[in-house]
């Protein structure tokens, strides 16, 4: 008899599912839904996991988004200096700060979801899937 179906982790990261469980949703809104995209579930609504394990526990969060950050800066910076031969400052700063601005939502977003799937004592368990 085959075996169920196994949620793949790095599929689930991207698309900020719950950890454990892998199919409840870790923010209450889309992305993109500016005035409401910070707004987290308390708990997985499947299988009931408080996604803040402890107190402060996503502080360590702006740290991840830190790095994402800086690592989109050192890219960005490498190709408009590439692609552009070495263009005025305004392109450097045009093509930086407007894509850093316009992923921002994602970076807050993709920052907790790894806190809670790499640095948090949560594994994936098959015993929450949804049937």
């Amino acid at each position: 008899m085959p075996e169920k179906y196994s949620p793949n982790k790095t599929i689930s990261l991207l698309k900020c599912k719950c950890p454990r469980c892998q199919s409840g949703n870790i923010f209450k809104f889309g992305a993109y839904n500016l005035s409401k995209f910070t707004e987290m579930n308390d708990v997985c609504p499947v299988c009931k996991l408080r996604f803040e394990i402890e107190p402060g526990f996503f502080w360590g969060a702006m740290y991840v988004s830190y790095v994402i950050t800086t690592g989109m800066f050192l890219i960005l910076g490498t190709l408009t200096y590439l692609i552009g031969n070495n263009p005025d400052f305004w392109a450097y700063m045009f093509v930086i700060c407007g894509t850093v601005i316009f992923t921002s939502p994602m970076v807050y977003r993709y920052s907790r979801a790894l806190m809670l799937y790499v640095f948090s004592p949560i594994h994936f368990d098959k015993s929450f899937l949804q049937k």
